[in-house]
């Protein structure tokens, strides 16, 4: 699961690098329309595997915080996990906002109400956040995975 997780977040920032880039380097409407088609395929999975790892986290944080009180064993465990994954939801959040708000006004831009730079901005505090939230998720799958080891050496 978490590698099906990780391949989803890559390709959701690399598809929005990307598309970053398309939009400093757009010369023709048709460079705008390439940018606009990928930054919104992106986004959009962008957002779900950020939004799955979160769920995911909070299930194996359950699943780790009822083992551990079912057989005894140090809360420790179950601090860590909490510990490992708590940047991941206000990090993540901010990277989801950051995302949805670059993403919403890049139609304003298309429009001509929004200035292109502004857009520009927050398209860049996403990518910057966004691979902020990549690195803490990571952690958290490491911490995790390394903690149901040890529970699982603990339990049987």
């Amino acid at each position: 699961m978490t590698a099906a997780l990780i391949t989803a977040i890559v390709l959701g920032i690399g598809g929005l690098t990307y598309s970053t880039v398309l939009g400093f380097v757009a010369e023709t409407s048709d460079d705008v329309v390439h940018h606009v088609s990928i930054a919104i395929f992106s986004t959009l999975i962008t957002l779900l595997a950020h939004s799955m790892t979160m769920f995911y986290l909070i299930g194996k944080g359950k699943a780790i915080r009822e083992t551990v009180a079912e057989s005894g064993l140090s809360t420790d465990l179950y601090a860590r996990v909490a510990r490992a994954r708590r940047p991941v939801f206000s990090m993540g959040a901010l990277a989801m906002g950051f995302t949805i708000i670059a993403a919403a006004l890049g139609g304003g831009v298309d429009a001509g109400t929004v200035a292109s730079g502004f857009h520009a901005v927050l398209a860049i505090l996403g990518l910057v956040t966004n691979f902020m939230t990549l690195r803490l998720e990571l952690l958290a799958f490491v911490v995790a995975a390394d903690v149901v080891v040890r529970v699982d050496q603990s339990v049987t």
